[in-house]
């Protein structure tokens, strides 16, 4: 290959690894590559099928020309399946078809008709990156022996330039869908628990399923045991007044199917038709759209809930995977109320044992022998009263003798205890439980309550986060390492100029930008291990003011920004983790950063205070924080929602909090909304 070719194809892929590398959501990666691929390699129409780790395609970009085309489901599956881009998948090398028309192993639609578009090229190339198939890119040219070998080599070398940025966009993708879907289920277990009132439960269920779904109209029925149709309960959203009350007889239309299936089901109006009854039709309720899920109560389904157009026009992908665990929330929730209901009424000494819990409840003598379990206990440990009655506290759940001392003598200073434990149920199951017990007064009897909160879910969610943490850890520093290194051999390599010097140096931040999130949250991590800060050292903290100020130079430039730096009063050195405080400081300004509007002024200072310490503080002229958001800032994974509020993963303030603390400082915003906000920090002096 000759030099001037060499050149030319090494600031093509540069170009086009740019291109990619700027962006990490999946969609936008997409679209770069297929413009870049036409754009430089030819071609009337282009697609990409993203292939998710079990080798299923799980997203697609089609273009026409400068035009997206939408795709289908069925239409992947058929490409993947029976087409160019399966021979593709099967074989994990790229092809060259000169002639559509004389190809077999090319997916004729009614559009490659002789009267229509006819015979065609096409190149069809895999994605690979370390080793494992992450797509396959496909060019289509309406001119038969369009494309050549050198075509195919070039489409090739794009492919493996760009395998990576689009593996790593998945990945984002996935752990930003994790993310939400972790979100929605927290608050929505904020939400829905906070009453047991019947009527409050169900306006609490629609109204969140409602926000978390974006739709018209929410609707919940229930199953009548008697009768065993569903009945509607509640509804609400647009006309959604004659919803309550309607039936549907026992399995019929798609709720029935959902019912009797206990898997949740998305339609279109057309489909739908196919399966839906009359009665299933709400009068004044125009349905164009709909998602159904089972409402379930320790594992039987007790109801659904039905989400009706969605006010952008379909569902998001994990629309479903909410509702199915909105819909377990509900149910358990719903339940707990009922059980409520009939125990309040039946017996008045229930009353003040069950008045304020959704959980398990039992009392035991000071022996620990248990005298009365609630309903919710009996059913969660699967033992009835008689049998509960014959044991101990013990040998129900493993008791944390250190918490509640020897012969409960914690519960005798009348202190209230709490640990995490598990459950030994009937049936040989352990359910993890957080137990809260204290003295209580039973029937003129001095004795202990137990109340075992079920975690399940709890620790199912901190298990996805784990999985989300952990795959950001081994997936994405390892690629990012190799784009540093690649990066600096570049600029060994190339030749000195102002164009690729730029490139690079934005390259440069920006895989600096990604190592500090990586980091922040491995630091998270071992925060939350309970590991101390170890490399500690004196540090002069103007130097670091000032190293930060010029990290994030670039990103205020482009907004046209003014960081100023007030420090004026010499400073004392302080005892820190250098890298660490660093990017405290680089989180807090990029924050104020984004929040700031264009040409606005942020201020970063420090002084030392009559304590001991150095307070730094970081100002902006943004919105503002209201008061109820002022300490849930540095909650992890927490954005402030609004209109216009830049996203991001909710890492960086937690981070903060976390690495402040653990120098032994304090770290706190002050703000008055459309004022802006100013954060403070403090750190040891060095001694």
């Amino acid at each position: 290959m000759s030099e001037d070719r060499t050149r030319s194809l090494l600031e093509l892929l540069i170009n086009v690894s740019r291109e990619v590398a700027t962006a990490l959501d999946l969609r936008t990666v997409l679209q770069r590559l297929l413009f870049a691929s036409i754009q430089h390699v030819g071609g009337e129409r282009g697609s990409i099928v993203v292939m998710d780790d079990a080798g299923k395609p799980m997203d697609a970009t089609i273009v026409y020309g400068k035009q997206l085309h939408e795709h289908t489901t069925q239409q992947l599956r058929d490409t993947v399946e029976r087409g160019l881009a399966g021979w593709v998948v099967l074989h994990r090398k790229s092809t060259l078809v000169s002639d559509t028309s004389k190809d077999d192993r090319w997916l004729r639609r009614a559009d490659d008709s002789v009267e229509k578009s006819g015979a065609k090229s096409a190149i069809c190339v895999p994605l690979m990156a370390r080793e494992r198939l992450v797509g396959v890119l496909t060019l289509v040219h309406s001119v038969p022996n369009a494309f050549s070998e050198e075509h195919l080599e070039l489409m090739q070398a794009i492919a493996d330039q760009a395998s990576v940025a689009v593996l790593n966009a998945r990945l984002y993708t996935e752990s930003q869908r994790t993310a939400r879907v972790m979100t929605a289920l927290a608050e929505g277990a904020a939400a829905i628990n906070t009453s047991l009132e019947i009527s409050d439960v169900w306006r609490r269920i629609l109204n969140h399923t409602m926000q978390a779904l974006q739709v018209e109209t929410v609707a919940l029925a229930l199953i009548n045991h008697a009768s065993r149709e569903l009945v509607f309960e509640a509804a609400a959203g647009h006309n959604s007044g004659n919803i309550p009350g309607r039936r549907i007889p026992n399995g019929q239309g798609l709720a029935g199917m959902v019912v009797t299936s206990g898997q949740g089901a998305v339609a279109s109006a057309e489909s739908a038709d196919k399966h839906y009854s009359e009665v299933e039709k709400f009068a004044g309720v125009e349905m164009r759209v709909i998602a159904i899920t089972p409402i379930k109560s320790q594992g039987r389904v007790i109801g659904v809930l039905e989400a009706i157009n969605p006010t952008s026009g379909a569902f998001d992908p994990d629309a479903l995977l909410v509702m199915s665990g909105l819909g377990s929330l509900a149910g358990t929730t719903i339940q707990n109320a009922q059980f409520m209901d009939r125990l309040q009424k039946a017996h008045e000494r229930y009353h003040q044992l069950f008045e304020d819990s959704v959980d398990p409840i039992l009392i035991t003598d000071w022996e620990g022998m248990i005298l009365e379990a609630n309903r919710h206990a009996i059913t969660l440990s699967g033992y009835n009263t008689q049998q509960l009655h014959t044991m101990s506290i013990d040998q129900l759940h493993e008791v944390k003798w250190s918490a509640t001392g020897l012969n409960f003598e914690a519960f005798k200073r009348d202190d209230l205890c709490t640990y995490e434990s598990a459950l030994h149920c009937q049936s040989g199951v352990t359910i993890p439980i957080e137990v809260y017990a204290r003295r209580v007064e039973f029937e003129e009897t001095d004795s202990v309550q137990w109340t075992l909160r079920d975690i399940t879910e709890r620790k199912e969610l901190d298990a996805l986060r784990e999985d989300m943490l952990a795959m950001i850890y081994h997936d994405l520093r390892s690629p990012l390492g190799n784009i540093v290194s690649s990066l600096d051999m570049m600029k060994d390599m190339l030749p000195e100029d102002e164009d690729i010097n730029s490139m690079l140096t934005i390259a440069n931040h920006s895989t600096a930008r990604i190592q500090r999130l990586i980091n922040s949250l491995l630091d998270i991590n071992r925060f939350e291990s309970g590991k101390p800060i170890s490399d500690h050292k004196a540090v002069d903290p103007l130097a670091l003011i000032e190293e930060s100020i010029r990290d994030v130079e670039p990103s205020a430039n482009g907004r046209n920004q003014q960081v100023e730096n007030k420090t004026s009063a010499p400073l004392p050195l302080i005892w820190v983790d250098r890298d660490m405080v660093q990017r405290v400081l680089i989180n807090l300004l990029e924050n104020a950063i984004k929040f700031t509007p264009l040409e606005g002024h942020i201020e970063i200072g420090a002084q030392r205070t009559d304590d001991g310490f150095v307070k730094f503080f970081v100002r902006d002229n943004g919105p503002g924080i209201p008061l109820a958001d002022i300490e849930r800032v540095f909650d992890k994974f927490t954005r402030l929602r609004g209109k216009n509020k830049p996203g991001g993963l909710g890492i960086g303030l937690a981070f903060c909090r976390l690495a402040v603390r653990g120098h032994g400082g304090q770290i706190w915003a002050e703000s008055e909304v459309d004022k802006g906000a100013t954060f403070y920090f403090t750190l040891p002096i060095a001694h």
